[in-house]
C-alpha cells in the first residue's frame, strides 16, 4: 500500500508566516507539522510515499525530507504547478500508485491517534474508499458527511447549512477507482477539483465507502490559532526529558522537554507543558510558561512567554509578555516595557520597542 502526502498550497491564512516557505513545515512542538503525517503513515506500514510539492519553498521540503531514509520511508516528489485542488494533486500520482490501494494525508492535519487499524481494515476489505470523520464546532469550514441512520448518504464541501457537524478529515483511504472519477470531475466555484466532490460522486455511483469517527484529537491547522492549539495539545502528551544543563537556582515544573546543549540559567523559570530545543539559552528572569515551544539555537532573557511558538535562531531580550503568538526564525526582539502584546512575525523580522 502506498501513500500520498500533500505539501502544496499558499497558506494565505497563515501569512506572513508562509511568505518564505510552505505552511506544512511550520513547527508544532519543534517539529514540522507534516512530519507527524509521515510518522503516522510509517506506523501504519505505509513507507512508499509520494510528496506533492508546489509553490513557494518547495525546495525547502526536498531539503528537509530528502529521499526519506532518515525518516524510515522512501519518498518520491511530484510537482503540482498550480493549486488546482486535492483531487488534482491525487490524479498526478496515478503512475506512482499504479493498481495499489493508497493512503492520502493532507500535510497540515494533526491527529493524535494511530490509524493503523483503519489502514489494516481497508487493505483487507472490498471498500472503494474509507474516510475519517471528526465532530467540529464550525462545520461550514469543512467538507461535511451527511450520516443518516448510521449510513453515509452524502458528502458536501463547506455547506452553508451543514446537515451534521461531522467534518471529513484530511485523511483518505482510496483505490485507483478514484482516478476515473477525477478524470470526469468539474472544477468547483474555487476553480479546484474538490476531493469531497470526487468522494460524493463515488458514493452516488453505488460504490462502497466506509467511515470511522475519530473521538481523539484531530486538527486542521489552517490558522495561527489552530497551530497554537495543536502545539499545546501535542506538548501535553509528550514524555519529559532533559538533555541540557539546568543551573542551580533555575526552576523547572511540570511536563518539560529540554534539548541537547541547552542551558537553563539561574533565575529562569519554565512551567510545562513546554519544549526547549537544542543549543538554546534561557537566561535569568526569563519565564517560559505552559503550551510554549522554543526552537533551536535561540537566546531568551527577561521575557515572559505563554501559549506561544518561538522558532529557531531567535533572540528575545526584553521585559515583554508574549501570549498566543508565533514568532518565526531569526526574529530579534529587544527593549520593551511590561505591556502585553501579540506577535505574528515573518522570518527575519527585527523589532525594537
Amino acid at each position: 500500500m502506498k501513500g500520498i502526502l500533500l505539501h502544496g498550497g499558499h497558506g494565505t491564512r497563515l501569512r506572513p508566516l508562509t511568505h518564505t516557505g510552505p505552511k506544512q513545515l511550520l513547527p508544532i512542538a519543534n517539529k514540522p507539522m507534516s512530519e507527524y503525517c509521515i510518522e503516522s503513515m510509517k506506523e501504519s506500514g505505509v513507507t512508499d510515499i509520494a510528496i506533492i510539492i508546489g509553490g513557494l519553498g518547495s525546495n525547502k521540503v526536498i531539503e528537509y525530507y530528502g529521499d526519506g531514509k532518515k525518516f524510515g520511508v522512501n519518498i518520491t516528489y511530484i510537482k503540482q504547478d498550480q493549486p488546482k485542488g486535492i483531487s488534482h494533486a491525487i490524479r498526478l500520482c496515478k503512475d506512482f500508485i499504479k493498481d495499489e490501494k493508497f493512503l492520502v494525508f493532507l500535510g497540515d492535519n494533526i491527529i493524535q491517534k494511530s490509524i493503523s487499524d483503519y489502514v489494516k481494515e481497508f487493505k483487507n476489505s472490498n471498500y472503494d474508499a474509507t474516510i475519517l470523520l471528526c465532530e467540529v464546532d464550525n462545520p461550514s469550514r469543512f467538507g461535511i458527511a451527511d450520516i443518516q441512520n448510521g449510513k453515509l448518504v452524502k458528502i458536501i464541501e463547506k455547506p452553508k447549512n451543514p446537515p451534521t457537524n461531522l467534518a471529513v478529515t484530511g485523511i483518505y483511504l482510496l483505490t485507483p477507482k478514484i482516478f476515473d472519477i477525477i478524470d470526469n470531475l468539474k472544477p468547483s466555484w474555487r476553480n479546484e477539483l474538490e476531493i469531497t466532490d470526487a468522494l460524493d460522486i463515488l458514493l452516488q455511483k453505488s460504490n462502497s465507502i466506509s467511515y470511522h469517527t475519530i473521538t481523539s484529537y484531530w486538527k486542521d491547522t489552517g490558522t495561527p490559532e489552530d497551530i497554537i492549539n495543536a502545539n499545546g495539545s501535542i506538548l501535553e502528551n509528550m514524555t519529559p526529558y532533559n538533555f541540557g544543563k539546568c543551573e542551580k537556582g533555575s526552576k523547572i515544573e511540570g511536563n518539560v522537554m529540554i534539548g541537547k546543549n541547552t542551558l537553563i540559567k539561574k533565575g529562569a523559570n519554565i512551567v510545562g507543558p513546554a519544549i526547549i530545543g537544542n543549543d538554546t539559552v534561557i537566561g535569568e528572569d526569563a519565564y517560559i510558561g505552559p503550551n510554549s515551544s522554543i526552537g533551536n539555537n535561540s537566546k531568551l532573557s527577561k521575557c515572559n512567554i505563554e501559549n506561544s511558538i518561538v522558532m529557531s535562531d531567535c533572540i528575545i531580550s526584553c521585559k515583554l509578555k508574549i501570549r498566543k503568538s508565533i514568532i518565526s526564525s531569526n526574529a530579534n526582539i529587544t527593549e520593551s516595557d511590561e505591556e502585553e502584546k501579540i506577535f505574528l512575525l515573518g522570518e527575519g523580522t527585527k523589532i525594537k520597542i
